[in-house]
Parts: structure tokens; sequence; C-alpha cells
């Protein structure tokens, strides 16, 4: 029998509950009382039954949470709920796994099949592999049928119909991004003999010209506009200003910012660690104001945590920010300020344009953003005014 705060957990579950008090403690949530009542119901329940905790799997959970919304209906009885304490009594070691049965049908079972063609042949990592089988699972469902037996039949004019589909909800990158996975989907399927003919020429291809476009930096002043909508009397406040300093002053990419490990940062010596594309590594120098706004989040914001990534959730579940959290600070700074809303990247662009406007040199641009190729850092070469005054010839006919 275990009792934890104020909350009195009977059952199979009881010999758990101190310790899953302490979990959410430490992961810091601070109103642990429905948690834990939630643990009580569900171990009365498993106890009526004559089960144990190992027991638990999730048609259990489905059938303890069906049957609790009938005799009291309530939103804060789901399935999601559970995942707190599965995720500690499965960490325990109380439940060996926690696996929903393989969805058989035939969509399903093809995509698991090209999931693991992309992971074993293909050598993808997992964290693209979504976003190709994302693309798969998009394209299938545009075709008639459950779109396995409708495979047979397939010809370019489906394949055409869903790319115009797809191109006009996406920007170009996207749309690019999607072709390409698109292709991908498309040659594994004549692989396998699924497809009468090869269709992944049968792709069109995206309008875009390398290099066309003008990069995106922020106007004057907006940057300015962003750190002063950040509250630094809160915790949010201190973190949001850091990363967008960050992002500004040094040219991170999101995920090189929400890679950031404490370790990352020689304080001594005044440079930054930084983790970017390939497994590469660079000593950045660390600014003024950088290592400011980051001081000022570690000791007056930063939540207790065994984590060591530098920058936090500071909202419960607490733990590293994540690569599309990190921008989203700067779109919601962006909401915030009045001005139009922008990503991460933009920040990036915007150091590198600020940095030639005071003098540098495009050599000088590379090395900040850590480029691998000079061809990247080129298209910076339109923004630079000096250089272009420089090369640029004379109206014919102007007078000398």
């Amino acid at each position: 029998m275990g009792k934890a705060g104020r909350v009195r957990v009977t059952g199979p579950l009881a010999p758990y509950a101190a310790s899953f008090e302490k979990s959410l403690a430490d992961r810091g949530y601070k109103a642990k009382r429905g948690q834990l009542y939630l643990m009580a119901q569900l171990s009365r329940w498993l106890g009526h039954r004559g089960l144990d905790g190992c027991d638990l799997a999730p048609a259990l959970a489905d059938a303890f949470v069906a049957e609790r919304r009938l005799s009291a209906p309530s939103r804060h009885i789901s399935v999601r709920r559970l995942g707190l304490l599965v995720e500690h009594l499965v960490g325990s070691g109380v439940i060996a796994t926690w696996e929903r049965a393989p969805d058989s049908s035939p969509t399903e079972v093809l995509l698991t099949r090209y999931s693991r063609y992309l992971l074993e042949e293909r050598g993808l990592c997992r964290a693209s592999l979504r976003h190709y089988v994302g693309v798969a699972r998009s394209f299938l469902g545009s075709l008639p049928g459950d779109g396995g037996p409708g495979l047979e039949g397939l010809g370019a004019r489906e394949v055409t119909a869903f790319v115009l589909a797809e191109c006009q909800r996406c920007k170009t990158g996207s749309a690019k991004a999607m072709t390409t996975r698109l292709r991908s989907f498309l040659r594994y399927l004549f692989v396998e003999g699924l497809v009468p003919a090869a269709l992944a020429g049968a792709v069109p291809s995206v309008a875009h010209w390398r290099l066309s476009s003008l990069p995106k930096a922020l106007g004057p002043g907006q940057v300015e506009r962003l750190l002063a909508s950040c509250d630094r009397r809160s915790s949010t406040g201190r973190r949001d200003f850091a990363v967008i300093t960050l992002l500004w002053r040094l040219g991170l990419r999101a995920s090189e910012a929400a890679g950031l490990v404490l370790d990352d940062v020689d304080w001594a010596a005044g440079e930054l660690v930084v983790r970017g594309k390939g497994g590469r590594q660079d000593r950045l120098p660390l600014p003024v104001d950088v290592g400011g706004a980051v001081v000022a989040w570690l000791q007056r914001g930063r939540p207790r945590s065994e984590h060591r990534a530098v920058f936090l959730r500071v909202r419960p579940p607490i733990g590293p920010l994540s690569p599309s959290s990190t921008s989203a600070i700067v779109h919601h700074a962006c909401e915030r300020a009045g001005v139009p809303v922008a990503n991460a990247h933009r920040l990036r662009h915007t150091c590198a344009c600020e940095l030639l406007q005071a003098g540098g040199s495009l050599a000088e641009v590379g090395e900040i953003l850590r480029h691998g190729q000079s061809a990247a850092t080129s298209t910076y070469a339109k923004v630079d005014r000096r250089a272009l005054a420089a090369v640029v010839r004379p109206w014919p006919g102007r007078a000398r």
C-alpha cells in the first residue's frame, strides 16, 4: 500500500507510487495530484480483475478508459493521459514493452516494408524517415482503393495529379523536397514489382533556379524589436532573449542552437563549440552580449534538470528544446513585436547581411556561417553593394 501527496494508491501499482511521484517532480511537474489520482484509479481497476502491474497492456488501457468514461464521463480520462505513468512503468521494468498491434491494412503493410527498405537498404536516418513515409502515405491516400490493390493500374496521370495538388499548398522548397521523396517511393514500387513501369521519371520538376533569389534578412531595427518583446523578468523571456541573440549574432541554425550542451561553452576562453551538419564541429568566439544573455538564462531562468542541454523547456515535461521549438521562439517573438513572421533561419541571413554591411568579406561570412562550400556563400554576393559597385559598368551613352 502506498500513499503519495495525499492520494492513496492501493492495489498492484501501490509499490510504484512514491517513485512515480518523484519522477514527476524531477521532470518539473508541480501539480502531481491528478496523475497520482489516475494511477490510483487504474491500480484499483487492475486489482478488482486480479491483474498485476506487469499485465498492463494497450488493450487493457483502452478498456480502462472506456469503462471509466461510461461510469463518470470526463475529458480528464484518456489513454494519452496515461502516457506518463506508462513511461515510468516501462522505465522501471514493471512493463516489458508497450506496443500496439500493428495496422494490418494493405497501406500500412506496404509503408512498413518501405520504411525498412529506407533504413536498411538506403541508409536513411530516422529523422528523415517520417518525411519520406509521410509523402508515400499521402500519395497512396490520393489513389482509389486502399493503396494496395490499385497499384497495378498506376500511371503517370495519377502521379502528375498528386504533384500538382500538393504544389498548390506548399512553397517552392517544400515542393522540391516532396518530389524527391515521391521519386524515391516510386522507385521502390518498381523495384518490388508493384507497379508495371518505372514512374519516377513521371514526377514533374519544380521550377526553381539556384541562387535566383535574394537572401531574406530582417529589416533595420526589427531584430531589436524581437529582443525587446522578450519579457526578461520571466524564465521564458530570458531563454527566448538568449536564443534570439545567439541565432542573430552567431548565425546558428535552429538545430545547432537546440543541440548546444553546457560543456560546449568555454567561459575561460570565451568560445563556443558548435556542432553543425555532417558531424562538423567549429569553435566560434562568444561575444559579450551573447555570453551575458546565456548567463542570465542559466543563472535566473533555466530549471534544475539532469539534462545537459543549454536551452530547456520551461514547462513540464522539462527537457531539451527541439529545432522546431527553437524556430517557434522566433516565430512567436515576431508576432509579439509586430514583425512579419519569420523562422530561425531568417536570423542567420540577417547575421550574414549585417556582417557584409559592416565591411566584412564573403570569405568571412562563409567562416561565420560555417559553409562547407563557397557556392553556399556566393548567394550573399548579391547583397554586397560595395563589391557590386566595384564591378558595375557605366550605362551606355552616359556622359563621362
